[in-house]
């Protein structure tokens, strides 16, 4: 049995100890000024549109499996030109809550091969869920259409700047096997 679905509202926090053990559909639209704050919170120009729905399903006595998507067009400066890049990001994601959940200690932990999985919070807030899922999917360097980094050369005066392709160190013995090519068929021609 599940739950009518219900507009979700920043903040919107579930008490997944005290929660009854059905299915909960949930839907989080958040208003302009939720997207500003998001937007703002996340270092970015805009969030135009943001949706996440999805499900939280018990299992067994007392872990909960989140299923939901992330729906979301944001606005991004260019690394190049810093000119606005409007992305549509849409996403799956899949959360599992366990209530026996064991956090990796000491300086070297090694990383769990279920990267899904997570301690069971006494309240879940389904719009930082909502926020971090963005976070993640957001462009780590947005460039707008036909922007192109150029190459950029600095030296001292009087120093011939050095390039990409002066730093390649096996260049100069490419150009070596190129001459000398050369001149073995100089050689065989005579």
């Amino acid at each position: 049995m599940t739950t009518p679905k219900s507009q979700g509202t920043p903040g919107h926090v579930v008490p997944l100890a005290r929660q009854t053990r059905l299915d909960l559909d949930f839907s989080i639209v958040p208003e302009t000024e939720a997207r500003r704050a998001a937007a703002e919170t996340l270092g970015i120009e805009a969030v135009r549109k943001l949706r996440f729905e999805g499900t939280l399903h018990p299992v067994g006595a007392r872990d909960w499996h989140l299923e939901a998507r992330l729906g979301a067009t944001v606005v991004q400066p260019c690394v190049v030109t810093l000119a606005p890049v409007t992305t549509r990001i849409d996403t799956e994601l899949e959360r599992r809550y366990l209530a026996d959940f064991v956090e990796p200690e000491g300086d070297e932990a090694e990383m769990p091969q279920d990267d899904t999985a997570e301690a069971l919070p006494e309240r879940l807030d389904l719009s930082a869920v909502m926020l971090e899922a963005l976070a993640l999917a957001l462009p780590d360097y947005p460039r707008a259409e036909g922007a192109e980094l150029g190459e950029a050369n600095f030296a001292e005066p009087g120093v011939a700047p050095m390039t990409d392709e002066d730093a390649r160190p096996l260049a100069g013995l490419a150009a070596l096997r190129d001459r000398l090519r050369g001149e073995d068929e100089d050689d065989s021609d005579a």
